[in-house]
């Protein structure tokens, strides 16, 4: 799938459903919050959420106090819809439409943020373009933590093919300037009452 196919099936899926109808909503992001408390950084780093969509993390970090936020996301309209819902203390989040293996940061971040886009990159070009952006954009001692569903987990999600990963796996795809910190495995449970196995990594920037 290239760029511009990627980007029409999220604008589709964010132009047909609601929020909380898409099988990846989270009211509560805790595994995600736990490994950003856990890297121990302050509330004035600089984040990225890629692929963050619609998604309730910005949230949470603007109600802790961090104020360097970003959103990266293929659909305009998940974009629009997280702006709406914040209203006024979202205005000064950053929002960047874009897809992440042609994306071209101008800026570093402190942390990086992926809860389910990498393991949709099922070629390999796709993944390499994915970690040459996470190299520019995460400064060194910066930190990345990144989901994907566990060798365990769904095979497919939205319709489309998705690769399984075990934390090592993740690493080595990753490459040696990312240093596995620690993992995790979560159950989630979507709004249609399925179980989605995933396993969260933390990774640190030497």
């Amino acid at each position: 799938m290239n760029d511009t196919d990627r980007q029409a099936h999220w604008q589709n899926v964010y132009a047909t459903k609601a929020e909380e109808e898409v099988s990846w909503f989270q009211e509560n992001p805790a595994p995600s919050l736990d490994l950003i408390a856990a890297t121990g950084i302050s509330t004035g780093a600089a984040i990225i959420d890629v692929g963050g969509g619609a998604s309730r993390l910005v949230d949470s970090l603007l109600e802790q106090g961090f104020h360097r936020l970003t959103i990266l996301d293929l659909s305009a309209k998940a974009l629009e819809a997280a702006k709406k819902r914040l209203g006024r203390p979202g205005e000064a989040v950053d929002r960047v439409v874009a897809d992440v293996t042609s994306w071209k940061p101008s800026s570093t971040y402190d942390l990086w943020h992926d809860r389910a886009t990498f393991h949709f990159l099922t070629k390999p070009t796709d993944r390499d373009a994915y970690v040459g952006c996470l190299m520019k954009a995460v400064r060194r001692g910066g930190h990345a933590i990144i989901a994907t569903f566990a060798q365990d987990g769904p095979e497919r999600c939205s319709g489309l093919p998705i690769v399984r990963y075990d934390p090592d796996g993740l690493a080595s795809t990753l490459g040696p300037a990312f240093e596995l910190a620690e993992s995790r495995r979560h159950d989630h449970m979507t709004p249609g009452g399925n179980t989605q196995r995933f396993q969260f990594s933390r990774f640190l920037r030497s």
